[in-house]
C-alpha cells in the first residue's frame, strides 16, 4: 500500500506541501511567480518522479526481460512493478491487460490499427464531436482506407453530452464506439458506463480516451465495463514518451499485433512467426523502460494524496475560477456543463487567443491558446481558437486570482 503523503495528514489537504514537491513551481517568469495553468497540455513533475527516474538510470538500468544478469533483473523488476501499479490504478483484473505504449496517441492507434483490421466497408464507428484529434485521425484512417462510416455524437450548448442523441446513432453496423472520458476543451465528463452499456447492447466495442479523466478522478475500468482505455503519462505528472492501453484480456488475445519486432514474438523461423501473448504481443522492440518506471512512480504519488481528495480540491478551484472569470464581461466561456472537470476555455472579445496568452504570460501566467487539437468541437461553437486554463492538484485560488488580474490587464489593453 502506498504511504499517505504528509500533505494529507489527518484528512487535510495542504496544497503548499504538495507544491513544494514540484521544482518548476518555484520559478519566476518575467519577474512574477510562475502561475502554471497549462496542465491539460502537460503537467509539471514532482521530485518523487524525477528522483525515481534518476535512480533507475543510475542504479537499475538495462534492457528488460530475458537478461540473466543483476541489472537486467533489477530493471525488469522495476518495469513490471510499474505495470502492476498501473493495473491497480485502473482496477484492471490482470497485468496482462496493461500494455505500455509511447503515449495515449500510441494506445489509441494500437486499438485502431489492430481491431480495425476486422472493419469492412459500411461498418460504423461512433465518435463524439468533443474528440481530440488523436481520437479522430486513427479512425479516419479506417474511413479513408477501408470504407468505414464515422458518425458524430453531439453535445448540447452548455457542453454536456447528449446521451439520447448518442444512443440514436447506434445500430447493427456499429462496430466501435471511440469516445473521450473527459473533454480536453470543455472539461465535460461523459457518462462512460451508460455509453458502454448502450454500445455493448448492439455488439460494438468501446474504446475510451482517458488521457484527461485519469488525472482528475478515480477510474475503475471493470466498473465502467469498457473494452479499451487509453492513458498518457505526461499529463499525469509522469514523463513524456510513455502511455498505456488497458484492454480486456480476451479481446487482446484475439487481436493481431500492431507492430512487429523483438519481444512480441514467441518463435520466428524462415517460414513462420508465432506471436507472443498479451501484453508483450503489443510491445514490440525495447520498451520505454525508465519512462514506464516514472509513470508507476507518478501513479503512486497520486495515490499517496488520494484521487477523491484531488478531485474535491480541483472541483473547488474550478468553481472559484468560473465565478471569477464570469465577472469579466469581455469573456465568453465555452463549456459550462455540470460536474465538468477543472478546465476553462474562453474567448476575449476583440482579441485573438494567441495575443491574450502572450499578454498574460508577461505576468507569469501560462495558459494554452489555439485549437487544442479539437477543431470539429471548436467549429461546433463557431470558434477558430480559444484560450484554455487548466488546473492540477498543485494549483491554488491564488493562481486563479493571478489569472483574473492578468486577464483584466489584457482586457484593458484590447478594449
Amino acid at each position: 500500500m502506498t504511504k499517505p503523503h504528509s500533505a494529507v495528514a489527518n484528512g487535510s489537504f495542504d496544497v503548499e506541501l504538495v507544491r513544494a514537491d514540484f521544482p518548476a513551481l518555484s520559478l519566476e517568469v518575467n519577474g512574477h511567480p510562475l502561475t502554471y495553468l497549462d496542465n491539460a497540455a502537460s503537467a509539471q513533475k514532482p521530485r518523487q518522479v524525477i528522483d525515481r527516474m534518476v535512480t533507475a538510470y543510475e542504479r537499475e538500468y538495462s534492457n528488460v526481460h530475458r537478461g540473466l544478469h543483476y541489472l537486467a533483473n533489477a530493471a525488469t523488476e522495476a518495469f513490471e512493478h510499474a505495470r502492476e501499479t498501473a493495473r491497480a490504478f485502473l482496477n484492471a483484473e490482470s497485468i496482462d491487460e496493461i500494455i505500455f505504449t509511447r503515449s495515449g496517441t500510441g494506445a489509441i492507434n494500437t486499438v485502431a490499427s489492430s481491431l480495425g483490421q476486422s472493419i469492412e466497408a459500411g461498418d460504423e464507428i461512433v465518435l463524439s464531436i468533443m474528440e481530440h484529434h488523436s481520437n479522430i485521425v486513427p479512425w479516419h484512417f479506417l474511413r479513408e482506407r477501408k470504407g468505414a462510416v464515422i458518425k458524430w455524437a453531439p453535445v448540447r450548448e452548455d457542453g454536456s453530452f447528449d446521451l439520447d442523441a448518442f444512443k440514436a446513432l447506434l445500430g447493427p453496423r456499429t462496430k466501435i464506439v471511440a469516445i473521450t472520458h473527459m473533454s480536453n476543451v470543455l472539461g465535460t465528463v461523459t457518462p462512460i458506463k451508460e455509453i458502454a452499456a448502450a454500445a455493448h447492447a448492439v455488439g460494438a466495442k468501446v474504446a475510451v480516451d482517458g488521457c484527461q479523466a485519469i488525472v482528475h478522478m478515480p477510474v475503475d475500468v471493470r466498473d465502467l465495463d469498457v473494452d479499451f482505455y487509453a492513458v498518457t503519462g505526461h499529463k499525469l505528472y509522469a514523463p513524456t514518451g510513455i502511455g498505456l492501453l488497458y484492454g480486456k484480456k480476451e479481446l487482446l488475445e484475439a487481436m493481431p499485433p500492431y507492430e512487429g519486432g523483438g519481444e512480441m514474438i514467441r518463435e520466428v523461423t524462415e517460414e513462420t512467426v508465432t506471436y507472443g501473448v498479451p501484453p508483450h504481443r503489443f510491445e514490440a522492440g525495447t520498451p520505454p523502460i525508465v519512462q514506464a518506471i516514472g509513470l508507476g512512480a507518478a501513479m503512486e504519488y497520486v495515490q499517496s494524496i488520494g484521487r477523491e481528495r484531488i478531485a474535491a480540491h480541483e472541483h473547488d478551484l474550478s468553481a472559484y475560477a468560473h465565478e471569477r472569470l464570469r465577472a469579466l464581461n469581455s469573456l465568453r466561456i465555452i463549456g459550462t456543463a455540470a460536474d465538468k472537470g477543472a478546465i476553462i476555455s474562453f474567448e476575449m472579445k476583440g482579441a485573438h487567443p494567441h495575443d491574450v496568452a502572450t499578454i498574460i504570460d508577461r505576468y507569469g501566467v501560462a495558459v494554452r491558446a489555439g485549437t487544442h487539437c479539437a477543431q470539429p468541437l471548436l467549429a461546433r461553437y463557431g470558434a477558430t481558437a480559444t484560450c484554455r486554463a487548466s488546473f492540477a492538484l498543485y494549483n491554488t485560488r491564488a493562481d486563479v486570482d493571478r489569472l483574473f488580474d492578468a486577464l483584466v490587464k489584457a482586457q484593458d489593453l484590447f478594449a
